[in-house]
């Protein structure tokens, strides 16, 4: 039996668009061995998810292979007839997604869409493989399978939800998992129970892993070996301590560096400006909404306390990072602080002139939700200034060259719409619209949570140029606590809640009091060898 699982041999891809033939893979040749585990890095735009795709062939309908071949044992995947390709995809390989809640269908139960694929390649019965459902979800760790087996997506935690995806995945027990980011929109210590997942189940199952990540310390605690890839190419093939310790690119240590782990600290000092946030006491409660049957028999409803007894302060132009888990509340707190949430007890004071509206902005993590997509984005930053009378009309187009300025992107971008430009392109659009109302406090809420590191270091170090051009106050909403050392002073830990430590940054990171603290810590990855020096 060959060492080689998978040989992919000059690969090359073009997408068909209204602006003509976009080239994404451009002769991209690698072998995957069986039961390693190779990793694929890389900024967006790059090509490795095109290629993750093609070993499974699932291309979007636009997708044009020009040339290559992926042979899995032999047998070209790109040839292969709809019927093999079917048998193909399960049997001998599955794929995992980045966002589970976009390829699991919502009005299907979790246990029935796990025991699909053994009920297609196995031709086990409907209860047969409700059964095994059941126990893969046992497997992937999820407590109380049979009861989740009965969920919809929506019902489960987005931790929860790739473990069912997983769960799916692997019903077939294929040879090839392919992994495309499938840990980029989790909190840090669910990331790290789905990647123990991943290589326990690799171990235990005899599993060939394809990883397709860009942070490299996830790479670098899971893979054998890494392929790095840049405008479609592959530029650099080794051993993930090679390419750590000794890459030969300069491109690949641009990525290393940018790692947000190796991020220098922040070295200013905490501002000692007079207090512009005070929040006292502050509780937000939701109602959860009841089924029809609590409603027949008089049920009371479920009360949700999303923040408890939080008090806070922030001084003018400091930075506070407030940092948690998905439900620790500390995206609610953002929108308190904003005004889009009303407390249920307790008080927030902005000390700022004019409406809190003006005072306070907010940049999503999603800028491609938060504008609109049928504006150019001339038309989207005009809106505020237009919408609040902030400027006579005559002066809005030269505020809108100044706000591009300002986030540095070039003025032809203007003419574009919002699906036109890359990631980090949307989210500099995203902070420069937040930006016209001239805030003198702006909230980042995981702003760049599903961005490449380069393109995050980017961002992160604009922050850092706005900070200081605009004397902003800024409140940083995050998960990563390597970003929030790197841009804030202060740092507040939020659990289930509560406030459960807050101090300045460099303490708080270094000794931290609280036992969640440190398991936010042990829980990050980390480059083992990161480049150092040059």
């Amino acid at each position: 039996m060959s060492d080689i699982l998978v040989s992919v041999q000059d690969l090359s891809v073009s997408f068909e668009t209204s602006h003509g033939p976009v080239d994404a893979v451009k002769g991209v040749s690698f072998d995957i061995r069986r039961g390693e585990a190779l990793g694929i890095v890389g900024e967006s735009g790059s090509g490795k998810s095109v290629v993750c795709r093609a070993l499974l062939q699932l291309f979007a309908p636009n997708a044009r292979v020009s040339s290559g071949q992926i042979l899995h044992e032999g047998r070209d995947v790109l040839t292969m007839s709809p019927a093999a390709l079917n048998r193909h995809r399960g049997e001998k390989a599955a794929m995992i997604f980045q966002n589970p809640s976009t390829h699991l269908d919502p009005i299907m139960k979790i246990g029935d869409q796990v025991a699909e694929g053994l009920m297609i390649h196995r031709g086990q019965s409907r209860a047969e493989a409700a059964q095994q459902a059941v126990q893969l979800l046992d497997d992937m760790k999820i407590v109380d399978p049979a009861r989740r087996a009965n969920a919809y997506p929506h019902e489960l935690s987005g931790g929860m939800r790739q473990r069912a995806m997983i769960a799916a995945a692997l019903a077939c027990a294929p040879e090839l998992l392919v992994a495309d980011e499938p840990t980029t929109a989790l909190d840090v210590t669910v990331q790290a129970q789905i990647l123990a997942l991943i290589q326990t189940t690799r171990a235990e199952r005899g599993l060939t892993l394809v990883l397709v990540s860009h942070d490299l310390g996830v790479i670098g605690q899971v893979c054998d070996r890494i392929v790095v890839m840049k405008d479609g190419r592959v530029i650099e093939t080794g051993t993930t301590a090679e390419i750590l310790t000794a890459p030969k690119h300069e491109y690949t240590r641009n990525l290393i560096r940018a790692q947000p782990s190796l991020l220098p600290e922040r070295a200013e000092a905490a501002a000692t400006g007079p207090e512009i946030i005070a929040v006292n006491d502050l509780s937000v409660e939701f109602t959860a909404p009841r089924p029809l049957r609590d409603v027949i028999r008089r049920k009371p409803a479920h009360v949700v306390r999303a923040v408890g007894n939080v008090s806070l302060s922030l001084r003018r132009g400091g930075s506070l990072g407030v940092v948690g888990e998905s439900g620790s509340g500390k995206s609610t707190l953002a929108r308190v602080l904003v005004g889009l949430q009303q407390p249920t007890s307790g008080t927030v004071h902005i000390a700022g002139t004019g409406p809190r509206g003006r005072i306070v902005q907010m940049a999503f993590q999603d800028p491609y939700l938060s504008l609109n997509p049928a504006y150019t984005i001339a038309q989207a930053l005009s809106e505020p200034f237009i919408a609040h009378g902030l400027c006579p009309r005559a002066e809005v187009p030269e505020r809108v060259r100044a706000l591009m300025q300002k986030v540095e992107l070039p003025i032809e971008l203007l003419r574009r719409k919002s699906g036109q430009l890359s990631g980090g392109q949307r989210q500099r659009v995203g902070i420069a619209r937040a930006l016209a109302m001239q805030p003198e406090i702006l909230i980042a809420d995981e702003v760049t949570s599903a961005l490449d590191v380069s393109i995050q270091a980017q961002i992160l170090t604009l922050f850092r140029q706005l900070q200081k051009d605009m004397g902003l106050t800024l409140i940083l909403i995050s998960h990563d606590l390597a970003v929030v050392r790197y841009l804030c002073e202060d740092v507040a830990v939020m659990q289930h809640g509560k406030l459960v430590e807050h101090g300045p940054t460099a303490r708080v990171l270094r000794d931290p009091q609280s036992d969640y603290t440190r398991s936010l810590l042990n829980a990050a990855p980390r480059l083992i060898t990161p480049l150092q020096g040059n």
